[in-house]
């Protein structure tokens, strides 16, 4: 009657020595050093002068690009969503006071937007949710020309003012990548992608002037007149 006791207990103290040991072993492989970088591009290990100066050059050289968040110019806020290349551009732009459609095919300049953007004129009503073609003369061509002028927009966002420094390694959406700021963020911060080339992922302007994420860079799109 003592023996199966004792076996219970055998047997007990077997299966705590080997969870003891399994959780040691754990423990040992979880303190092994991994290098951060095995997979990266490597753009991590630059200063953070070398990071930012790669990103923008990556920008220049990439032909297209998805934008979209928000900037605040002249003291107005525009929620952008749009799809950019070379030669023109499309997407939405949101105000305080309207939404609207913006189209660029080379030097054609279409907008879409309602009829209350269009002012009080009898045209208007006829003008309204249309693609209207607006003229190279008109003193707002310039201005939404320039939500649909990739390298221009881009060199607009991507500055960063102040003394750099670079974070620790984090991710935007799936992709990982590391952080450059300025002035510990105030002088904006530049999150530059980790896997295949140094992209520009993520822009938070300084002085709280935005936040941009780009995306899809390369992807070809189609653009046509409407």
């Amino acid at each position: 009657m003592t023996a199966y006791p004792s076996a219970v207990r055998l047997r007990r103290a077997a299966v705590i020595g080997a969870l003891c040991a399994g959780i040691a072993v754990t423990q040992a492989g979880c303190a092994e050093k991994t290098d951060p970088d095995k997979g990266t591009n490597g753009v991590g290990k630059q200063t953070p002068e070398k990071i930012e100066s790669q990103a923008k050059a990556a920008a220049a050289a990439a032909g297209s690009v998805h934008l979209s968040g928000t900037l605040v110019s002249g003291g107005k806020s525009f929620t952008l969503d749009l799809r950019l290349k070379a030669d023109g551009g499309s997407g939405e732009v949101k105000s305080q006071a309207d939404t609207f459609q913006v189209l660029r095919v080379g030097d054609q300049l279409y907008l879409k937007a309602s009829a209350a953007f269009w002012g009080k004129s009898d045209s208007a009503g006829k003008l309204g949710d249309k693609y209207v073609k607006v003229p190279q003369s008109d003193p707002t061509y310039k201005q939404f020309r320039g939500f649909t002028d990739m390298h221009v927009l881009l060199d607009g966002l991507l500055g960063l003012q102040g003394k750099l420094t670079k974070g620790g390694y984090t991710t935007v959406g799936h992709t990982r990548a590391v952080p450059v700021s300025a002035d510990a963020g105030k002088g904006g911060k530049l999150t530059v992608s980790l896997e295949g080339t140094p992209y520009p992922l993520l822009m938070e302007r300084a002085g709280g002037a935005g936040r941009v994420e780009l995306s899809e860079w390369g992807k070809t799109f189609p653009l046509e007149a409407p």
